[in-house]
């Protein structure tokens, strides 16, 4: 992984304070290092995706994160088991994140019944309500009014809860964007609503399509707007760390800007520039902007970690992603009765949803 150096850019963007990360951020360098194992496990597991792809092991469509690590961890990390994500179609970091063991992810990335969402989901739908993700989801924007219908019944039921929505700068132009988040202002839902902002819509610069910045989009509806450095997890994990615990407290919806850049294509159909980038801006950002190399770079600085530490922690996550692989690829297919599965609803005898007239309510 390259080296970086300091960068102060448009939107605030910058490198440590002084006074040390650790220190300014309020992170210890345990956690610093446990965010970077999970940063590294994300890595070297959507590269094992990237090549079982190729390979053909994964069909139909398939976005990976490589390059986003750090806002999957850095938002992620501060959230209770008990609050709730809900996400975009770039989705299989995040569920790890959540909880989602990379065996039942990669599974499902191959289409087997051990997959999360029982091999019909594929990479855009995981969802597991165990650990209460509430999915990724294809249609763009197509989960935020989902996300606020969460916050409600957190409200609702008057739980401790949070629910965070992540969501791609195009979805900011949805209809059901702008009424979700009406909704959740009137109401003062618990919810924090996230752009990952990494520049682009598919192929389309987020400049092109939006005379007003980023941050500005929820002030229509008095929800307030902040932006942090998702490059940066060690910034990231501190301001959803303050974030989670303001909206706890019943402070209402926020809406949070993390700037973030995508090392590799919108999906594997796409090349890893394409016509709408320069290979240079990729390589640029590739080399400067790695959340992982980042957070390494500030752990050797402080003597929290050497290179023997950084290669074991390395084969550890290589490891995770190979066991993936190999547990996905002799995994079963769904057989036939999976056609049946979870496509209706009914009420059952004591009064409480559940699919197919069998189960538990998904909420509960």
């Amino acid at each position: 992984m390259a080296q970086t150096r300091t960068r102060k850019g448009k939107g605030g963007k910058a490198g440590s304070p002084k006074g040390g990360p650790f220190d300014v951020h309020g992170v210890s360098p345990e956690l610093a290092l446990e965010l970077l194992r999970e940063m590294l496990k994300y890595r070297r597991f959507e590269e094992k995706a990237e090549e079982a792809y190729a390979i053909g092991k994964i069909g139909g469509f398939c976005h990976l994160h490589i390059g986003q690590e750090g806002a999957a961890a850095g938002c992620i990390k501060p959230l209770s088991d008990s609050d709730y994500v809900i996400t975009a179609y770039r989705d299989h970091t995040q569920a790890m994140a959540k909880g989602v063991s990379p065996n039942a992810v990669m599974a499902e990335l191959f289409g087997r019944a051990e997959g999360v969402s029982g091999g019909k989901g594929g990479s855009m739908h995981m969802f597991d309500k165990s650990v209460r993700f509430m999915g990724g989801h294809g249609i763009v924007g197509g989960q935020v009014p989902l996300a606020t219908g969460i916050a409600f019944r957190i409200k609702y039921h008057d739980e401790n809860d949070v629910v965070v929505c992540f969501m791609g700068d195009a979805a900011v132009n949805q209809g059901g964007f702008h009424e979700a988040l009406n909704m959740a202002a009137i109401w003062e839902l618990p919810a924090i609503f996230v752009v990952e902002n990494n520049r682009y819509g598919m192929g389309t610069a987020f400049r092109r399509v939006s005379l007003t910045d980023m941050v500005e989009k929820s002030s229509p509806y008095g929800i307030p707007a902040s932006r942090v450095n998702g490059q940066d997890v060690l910034a990231t994990y501190a301001h959803f760390r303050d974030l989670v615990a303001e909206v706890r407290g019943g402070g209402g919806p926020r809406f949070v800007d993390v700037e973030t850049y995508r090392f590799r294509g919108h999906s594997m159909s796409d090349p890893v520039s394409g016509t709408y980038r320069s290979k240079e801006e990729v390589e640029r950002e590739t080399h400067e902007e790695d959340p992982i190399a980042i957070l390494r770079d500030h752990l050797f600085a402080g003597g929290h970690l050497d290179q023997k530490g950084l290669e074991e922690m390395d084969t550890e996550a290589r490891e995770t992603a190979q066991e993936a692989f190999e547990l996905a690829d002799a995994s079963p297919m769904p057989g036939p009765e999976a056609l049946y599965a979870h496509v209706w609803a009914e009420i059952n005898p004591n009064g409480r949803l559940c699919f197919d007239g069998r189960g538990e309510s998904p909420w509960r």
